[in-house]
């Protein structure tokens, strides 16, 4: 019987089939030193984002050699030592395509509220305050979008923008080339000197940290607004704030942080600054699709490894 670890959460309809189908599962978090031992006695875990599995964790899981899989419940892999554990035969997978649309709409949903001064309304009138006439906004039919970064989320986006009003500017690695009217692949300074909003898309790498520093704040509109629910490490924080506070950038809106999950209150705070609490993918059928999706990738390995057969989902 396969024993699998769930640290972060996952669907509890994938749960019970698991469950179900054989698999003797366990829902819980554990703290680093604990799960250096627990690690030992499983064969597939699942993470999210709060649990590391780090080379430490890695070198205790190789003392029996039992963990095999390790899946990642969503895009990013920048917690997992990944090469390390494929080198020493344990497979790692993610479910890319499953939190595509909900993350999709909340950068859509940010745009508007940063767009519209949702924010800022919302502190006056707590505060008892009616400011109609201070809170006039903008509409984002007609603005230019920069995504950086053309993935599955991006295209996503681009998509749901462009049928809004919306000019579309995007860059990445791959030359991947939209041919319709109203979108153009360019370079990453031309979107930043040209975007009304930039939203970023890529992983966390050696490459990407602090891609959005100083100089890149420096070059956008004074209009334009910076949106982040990708990895916090690709912005430099620090000058994020010195942008807003000094009139470079019109605000931002961050899903994501350096430091999760205390992130920096002077960014958190801020008027200028919409915040959520790396909720890109949480929408139920975001999560639904994700355990769907898990569940899948251990059904087919058992199948492939040989524990035996169990029915496709």
């Amino acid at each position: 019987m396969m024993k699998i670890l769930v640290t972060d959460g996952m669907d509890r309809n994938a749960i019970n089939y698991l469950i179900n189908e054989g698999f003797e599962v366990e829902e819980k978090f554990y703290e680093e030193e604990d799960l250096k031992e627990k690690i030992k006695e499983v064969d597939v875990i699942v993470v999210r984002s709060a649990t590391k599995i780090r080379k430490n964790i890695i070198d205790e899981a190789l003392k029996t050699r039992r963990l095999k899989l390790v899946i990642r419940g969503g895009v990013g892999l920048d917690n997992i030592d990944v090469d390390y554990a494929k080198r020493h035969g344990i497979i790692v997978r993610n479910t890319p395509g499953a939190s595509t649309n909900a993350v999709a709409e909340l950068v859509l949903c940010e745009m508007l509220v940063l767009a519209r001064n949702v924010k800022i309304a919302n502190i006056k009138l707590n505060d008892g305050k009616w400011e109609k006439k201070n809170l006039k906004g903008s509409e984002i039919y007609g603005k230019t979008l920069g995504l950086v970064g053309y993935g599955r989320i991006a295209r996503n986006i681009a998509d749901k923008a462009h049928r809004l009003g919306m000019k579309i500017l995007y860059t990445d690695v791959m030359e991947y080339h939209d041919t319709r009217e109203g979108f153009e692949y360019t370079d990453l300074d031309s979107i930043i000197q040209r975007a009304d909003y930039i939203t970023v898309h890529t992983p966390l790498t050696d490459q990407t940290r602090n891609m959005f520093a100083w100089d890149q704040f420096e070059k956008m509109k004074d209009t334009a607004f910076f949106l982040n629910c990708a990895r916090g490490g690709i912005v430099n924080e620090n000058d994020l704030l010195r942008a807003i506070n000094e009139g470079q950038i019109a605000g931002a809106a961050l899903d994501c942080f350096e430091n999760e999950p205390m992130p920096m209150q002077d960014l958190v705070t801020h008027p200028k600054v919409t915040v959520t609490p790396h909720i890109g993918a949480s929408t139920r059928e975001a999560q639904q699709r994700i355990g769907d999706e898990i569940a899948e990738i251990i059904v087919n390995y058992q199948e492939e490894a040989g524990y035996g057969y169990t029915e496709t989902l």
